[in-house]
């Protein structure tokens, strides 16, 4: 029986591998099986690829599934009914009976296991050209997965089984019914792990088809994010899970808080800048004919350009999009859903009017501080911001961007048009990059945006932006719904911009007094993104006091520059255990059933006028996605999270 269990599971995975094969129907057994595999260089290869499948791509399925959890996506309410999963959670219908698309629990131990196995199996094969070097490489490629992926699961479920073996023929069943380690133990091990393969994997391959394998950098990447997620209050001294223990009764949540953790968590940082840098990395710049940084060129095309194409600030990123849920390309649709109706989009995968009013103005400045009790915002007014009226010309800024009304032969391009309502006008760079509103100028259809009830990209229909608002970030501006346009991009897990500010967050908490240190990281982001940095030095911005308006400084940079990218802002609220403050609660948009350009609050039909568009739950038990039922009802040596 025991054998038998071992022997389905190897003959699943090949199955899940490789899908139907003809050679699995003449092998006597399945140890004949792993032999045929790695002695044939291509089929050993493709095994390789299974493992690395299940590395998420940051696109269309993501914001379906993890993403939309956060405050930056909006994506239509509607869209419920076609499988985007992650609306009836923000709303509070979570259960550890709900599915959950992103598949971590059930599709990555398989993985692993995969991975394992090509480690115990894997030989060189000087005939067919695999040498011992590129053996070692690729058993370092596996390690990485493994831990990456215990990594994934990690960071979502909090409370996980470690197995670090894999199971021999005679392993007894109650053996691999293994319940969870603890936290600490676990983050432990990935360290490890990700540290031992950094030494073997290089920091990048000469050939270029190795692009999107495991590398040194990679390693450090992933071991830097981890850290400092380990080091964070909803880990780190939070006495919410004082008592939750495992099976064998041990915490799995240390409820005292340990200040080295931060320390480690900063030199880990620092450790993958350093490395990063010394292999030519660096953050992705375009210029003015001048020689001025293009803020506007440099922040959308870091989302575009390849590694080959000079985008040195990729650190970790998937060379091909992926399939998702439809089979199709994720990232033509995502671009898809975030285009308006009337271009031939999906037209309703919005962001939150909390994103918009993050974004700081011109003079880098925030517009919003924060919000009274029925919802309306408490406007900073030694910024300049004003959500009352619409401008009277063009706002005109040194830049190559184009797609409001440019052209490239000019060294200065319009960025908003006259007419704009006001709460657009005078913003950072980055908004632009991130955001479409209504208004907005659609260069392939030669027209505005009209969000308006009953125009070209507005409702009644469920694809159109719900609260008035698509995402622009990471659309490609070339992308073509009605022509089948699709433009590569790469899948970008890990980015230079982000370690700066993981960095400069870490170094913070661990020590605040290197301001010197902390804020050259902080102003090196606002420098690429067109906005004052903090200093005393003329047309800078006054410096943070103290390590808490330091802390807050920080928060505010990484929510507007690593705006809906993969998984972080979603990390972010969880790991600073903010999530009832920021999610539970009304979240308000531009007035939907709006058919008339005007913020005049009296006027029903106006539609620049902030209304009620979701009402979202989050309470303690959310900062953690549960154990599906059927995983506990299989092994009684798991223990459910707290609160489901």
């Amino acid at each position: 029986m025991k054998h038998n269990i071992f022997k389905t599971s190897i003959i699943s995975i090949i199955i899940f591998l490789f899908g139907s094969c003809n050679y699995l129907e003449k092998t006597p057994d399945d140890i004949l099986t792993l032999e045929m595999v790695f002695q044939d260089k291509t089929r050993t290869e493709d095994w390789l690829a299974g493992v690395y499948s299940k590395i998420p791509t940051p696109y269309l399925d993501m914001v379906k599934y993890v993403d939309g959890l956060a405050d930056d996506f909006s994506p239509s309410k509607g869209w419920e009914a076609y499988g985007w999963e992650c609306i009836t959670k923000i709303q509070g219908n979570w259960s550890s009976s709900s599915g959950w698309g992103a598949g971590y629990w059930g599709d990555l131990p398989p993985k692993i296991r995969a991975a394992y196995i090509f480690i115990d199996n894997v030989r060189a094969n000087p005939q067919q050209l695999v040498s011992e070097q590129e053996v070692t490489y690729m058993k370092a490629e596996c390690r990485f997965l493994i831990a990456y992926y215990y990594y994934l699961m990690l960071s979502n479920y909090g409370a996980i089984p470690l197995q670090t073996w894999l199971s021999d023929f005679n392993t007894p069943t109650e053996e691999l019914m293994i319940g969870q380690t603890p936290f600490d133990e676990v983050v432990e091990w990935i360290d490890n792990e990700l540290q031992e393969a950094s030494k073997i994997l290089p920091p990048y391959y000469t050939n270029s088809q190795k692009y999107g394998r495991a590398t040194s950098i990679m390693c450090q990447a992933v071991r830097a994010r981890m850290l400092l997620f380990a080091a964070s209050p909803l880990v780190n001294g939070n006495e919410d899970y004082k008592g939750y223990v495992n099976n064998k009764g041990q915490e799995i949540f240390n409820a005292t808080y340990d200040p080295s953790k931060w320390t480690k968590a900063a030199a880990a940082c620092k450790e993958l800048i350093d490395l990063a840098h010394a292999n030519g990395h660096k953050l992705y710049y375009e210029y003015n004919d001048d020689g001025t940084i293009d803020p506007f060129m440099s922040y959308q095309n870091m989302s575009f350009k390849r590694y080959d194409e000079g985008n040195k600030e990729i650190l970790f990123a998937r060379p091909s999009t992926g399939k998702g849920s439809s089979n199709n390309d994720q990232s033509y649709e995502y671009d898809k859903h975030a285009q308006p109706r009337g271009t031939g989009g999906n037209g309703g995968l919005g962001v939150s009017q909390e994103l918009v009013d993050a974004f700081f103005m011109e003079n880098g400045l925030s517009p919003i501080t924060g919000y009274n009790t029925d919802g309306s915002p408490i406007i900073n007014t030694e910024s300049g911001y004003t959500e009352t009226g619409f401008s009277t010309e063009d706002d005109l800024r040194k830049t190559k961007w184009i797609e409001s009304k440019g052209s490239l032969d000019n060294s200065e391009n319009p960025i908003t048009l006259a007419g704009t309502h006001n709460m657009y006008c005078n913003r950072e760079p980055r908004f632009y990059l991130s955001i479409l509103y209504n208004g907005s100028w659609i260069r392939r259809e030669n027209r505005e945006s009209r969000f308006y009830s009953g125009d070209s990209d507005g409702g009644p229909t469920h694809d159109a932006p719900q609260n008035g608002y698509l995402v622009r970030k990471k659309v490609h501006p070339d992308h073509d719904p009605r022509n089948n346009g699709r433009p590569y991009r790469p899948g970008i897990l890990y980015r230079l911009g982000e370690a700066y500010l993981n960095y400069a967050e870490a170094l913070n908490e661990s020590n605040p007094n290197n301001r010197t240190e902390i804020l050259y990281y902080l102003n090196k982001i606002r420098e690429r993104g067109g906005i004052p940095q903090y200093g005393d030095a003329t047309g800078q911005i006054p410096t943070p006091k103290n390590q808490d308006e330091m802390r807050e400084a920080i928060r505010k940079e990484r929510r507007v520059e690593l705006n809906c990218e993969f998984s972080i802002r979603y990390d972010d609220i969880r790991r600073w255990k903010i999530g009832e403050k920021t999610l539970n609660k009304t979240f308000y948009g531009m007035n939907y059933e709006g058919n008339i350009k005007s913020d005049d609050k009296s006027e029903p039909k106006a539609y620049f006028v902030r209304k009620p568009y979701i009402k979202r739950v989050f309470t303690k038990k959310n900062y953690w996605a549960p154990i599906h039922q059927n995983q506990i009802d299989k092994n009684p040596n798991l223990k459910q999270l707290p609160g489901f």
